[in-house]
């Protein structure tokens, strides 16, 4: 069977403008960019000819999770018309639960890494998870084997507090994260914020332009993550899975979880043509100690989709998950648009690191703010003991997380499946990573989850979470 892939004008226009900004920083980038306009002093010299002209380099990563998880136990009341069949056994009313309650030793991760480079201008990168059990929505009946990242990269691109090298561009394609993400993580939880707005990945493309050291614009196109939800703690939570379908008084192994709006995974390549548009604007900054800084403002937008098909789960996204079962039980939604505008900052100093979020989201009419804040330390320690010839106990990195999220849903006394989608959260992570050997870790961490139920009562769905980390590979 042969798939033919229609690119719309728009579309090969960004594409054509991406690659004559890639060939000009890649082909001929070390004459154009320094000889031409390099009007920063500062600017350094690019890489050698020797360096760009080495060949093709593979660098591969195994890294595996083992974890003990304590979840608090709660079962909230759903003011929905359930029929007495539907409801699991032992309930008289619909309940939203934890997911899965008190103490468990798991292994939920095993991530194999694969990067090829040609010099500094061409990177293919491949990160596949194997169980990954804190990224399967629903936890029971997704898939726990997953192409993560899959894509290709031309061009050179900075990272974020980093200054370029001067002017010049990069085109990236595939399957990879959005541009705005906190990628340098201290927690295994997340934050509010960084769960309902871009935690996964998204595929399409993406196009960076450095305008000088400092100022930086990047633009997207890609197929947009489809609105569900899910618990915000570390297991997503079965909603729509077989098991309630079994009459009468289904008999779920694991609970539907305390629920957000967030962007859940892209389960296959959809090329229909409604594309979600990104762009961002950023400054860049370093001292002359090393510390570095950046801001940078974004937005997206994209229209919402009729539905969209979920692995493991009859519940469908997008506009089919905000209308309600048999779309018949809507949010007061007024339109078919999901937009965002947010901005970002980072700041790194030695082993020092903060990073902030800032995210204001209109999904179909209805309002939600997003706010987010982390603060990290890394602390080397000393030489006191060794094994193998390797320091044992290198380093200990303490961090803290705030996270908001206010919805802004109007309560028009319609009954929905998953109330906690209008109440307002407050998250607190507090955590620590101690360096066991290079190659190993461990982290423990506690969440405070707050949030104010339609009573106006304060509850809590709190959770510990230690995760012993390993990883080998070539570099």
């Amino acid at each position: 069977m042969t798939t033919t892939m229609t690119i719309s004008r728009p579309l090969r226009r960004l594409l054509g403008l991406a690659t004559v900004g890639c060939l000009s920083s890649w082909g001929g980038g070390a004459v154009w960019a320094q000889d031409v306009i390099d009007l920063d002093p500062e600017t350094e010299p690019l890489a050698s000819v020797a360096e760009e002209s080495r060949g093709w380099q593979l660098d591969w990563g195994f890294e595996g999770l083992a974890s003990f998880r304590h979840s608090q136990e709660n079962a909230f009341p759903v003011n929905f018309p359930f029929s007495p069949e539907q409801l699991p056994v032992g309930q008289s009313v619909g309940l939203l639960t934890t997911v899965d309650p008190g103490s468990h030793f798991e292994i939920p991760l095993l991530t194999l890494r694969l990067t090829a480079t040609l010099g500094h201008s061409i990177e293919a990168h491949a990160k596949i998870d194997f169980i990954d059990l804190h990224e399967r929505n629903p936890t029971s009946g997704d898939k726990d084997i997953d192409v993560d990242e899959l894509w290709l990269r031309f061009g050179q691109e900075t990272a974020p507090a980093r200054l370029a090298d001067g002017y010049g561009a990069y085109l990236k394609i595939g399957k990879f994260g959005h541009f705005e993400r906190q990628d340098d993580r201290h927690l295994e939880s997340y934050g509010l914020v960084s769960t309902a707005f871009n935690r996964l990945e998204d595929t399409g493309l993406e196009v960076g332009f450095d305008l000088g050291r400092h100022l930086y614009f990047k633009v997207s196109a890609t197929q947009g993550n489809p609105v569900f939800f899910r618990d915000p703690n570390a297991l997503a939570g079965d909603n729509g899975t077989d098991d309630f379908l079994r009459f009468p008084n289904p008999d779920p192994a694991l609970g539907s979880g305390i629920l957000i709006f967030y962007d859940a995974e892209v389960e296959d390549l959809d090329v229909d043509g409604k594309l979600e548009l990104g762009a961002g604007l950023g400054w860049r900054w370093e001292t002359s100690s090393g510390a570095g800084g950046d801001v940078q403002v974004w937005a997206y937008r994209r229209d919402l989709a009729d539905t969209v098909d979920l692995k493991g789960t009859f519940y469908g996204g997008d506009l089919d998950l905000l209308l309600g079962p048999a779309n018949a039980f809507p949010l007061p939604i007024t339109n078919d648009r999901k937009e965002e505008v947010g901005g970002n900052f980072w700041y790194y100093d030695g082993g020092f690191s903060l990073f902030a979020q800032y995210v204001d989201q209109d999904l179909a009419g209805l309002g939600r703010l997003g706010y987010e804040g982390e603060v990290a330390w890394r602390f080397d320690l000393p030489v006191r003991w060794a094994v193998a010839g390797r320091q044992l106990f290198p380093s200990i990195a303490p961090a803290f997380r705030y996270s908001k999220l206010d919805p802004d849903i109007p309560d028009d006394k319609t009954p929905y499946p998953a109330p906690s989608v209008r109440w307002d959260w407050q998250k607190y992570d507090v955590g620590v990573r101690v360096g066991i050997l290079s190659e190993i870790d461990l982290t423990l961490e506690y969440a405070f989850n707050r949030f104010v139920l339609g009573s106006g009562k304060t509850a809590s769905n709190d959770e510990l979470l230690t995760t012993l980390r390993w990883r080998f590979g070539s570099r």
